[in-house]
């Protein structure tokens, strides 16, 4: 499948800034499943961009905006070419051995609740079809929170809640792998689908399989990624592999506008 890809993004202050550094975690990498066709990011200002990368090895771009500067819109299209391959990852850039990602982080601490939800519906086990079980579950249990997700939420605290952002469900079935001894990690990226309401990037989870390698699960679906599914960024939770992180000089409030829009190229 061609996905086309239109993520925009609006800065507004309340009052002009001296200086905005940030970077993006914007740009797919080709794949064994996905081939980037065409990418670019601009933004609606003089500013210096830079591509590198992270330590997890995702694609980044620095950007570097010298003030004053009162807003600033990041955007970024580009068409990538994707295939099904039942949710098996092959030929991803792989910086660290997969235990690394059985460490937890601020927003996937341990936690009691998860763990007895990962022991009984997994049997205690970390197989493929177990956690295919874990993502099937947390997708039966929460309806689905199309909205912003809260920031700084833990996995822990969002377990006790009736409703899940894709965010969300993703970080408790990472709390939920590595309670059974599973490596798992967070991606971002951009999914197709039906829903007019979706605003905001995708996040899923990938999980290690001894003998199998990485897979993902999608709990937000209760299924593994798939040809609509565009990977952009992996890291131990979504503050690592958010698509824009950053700082600014300057006392001010700030808003934010995101539309995205995916869907297939003809």
């Amino acid at each position: 499948m061609r996905l086309a890809i239109d993520h925009r993004t609006l800065y507004r202050f309340s009052a002009p800034q001296r200086r905005l550094v940030q970077m993006l975690r914007m740009t797919p990498q080709n794949h064994h499943d996905q081939t980037v066709a065409s990418w670019r990011i601009d933004v609606d200002c003089d500013a210096t961009m830079r591509d590198a990368h992270d330590g997890f090895g995702n694609a980044t771009t620095m950007l570097y905006v010298a003030g004053p500067i009162d807003a600033i819109e990041i955007s970024v299209t580009g068409e990538v070419v994707t295939s099904h391959s039942s949710g098996e990852l092959h030929g991803t850039n792989e910086v660290f051995p997969a235990a690394l990602f059985l460490r937890a982080t601020a927003a996937t601490r341990a936690d009691p609740a998860i763990a007895r939800f990962a022991e009984d519906t997994a049997g205690g086990r970390a197989t493929t079809e177990a956690l295919h079980r874990i993502a099937q579950s947390l997708h039966d249990r929460f309806a689905p929170d199309t909205s912003r997700p809260k920031p700084g939420l833990a996995a822990g605290d969002a377990f006790a809640y009736d409703t899940g952002t894709a965010r969300d469900l993703a970080q408790i079935f990472l709390v939920a792998a590595r309670h059974l001894g599973a490596p798992a990690r967070y991606v971002s990226g951009y999914r197709l689908s039906d829903d007019a309401g979706l605003s905001t990037p995708h996040g899923w989870a990938e999980a290690f399989v001894a003998g199998v390698g990485w897979l993902g699960f999608d709990p937000s679906v209760g299924r593994s990624p798939d040809d609509n599914y565009v990977r952009v960024a992996v890291a131990l939770d979504s503050t690592g592999a958010a698509a824009v992180a950053g700082a600014r000089l300057g006392e001010a409030d700030e808003v934010i506008e995101v539309d995205i829009g995916v869907s297939e190229s003809q």
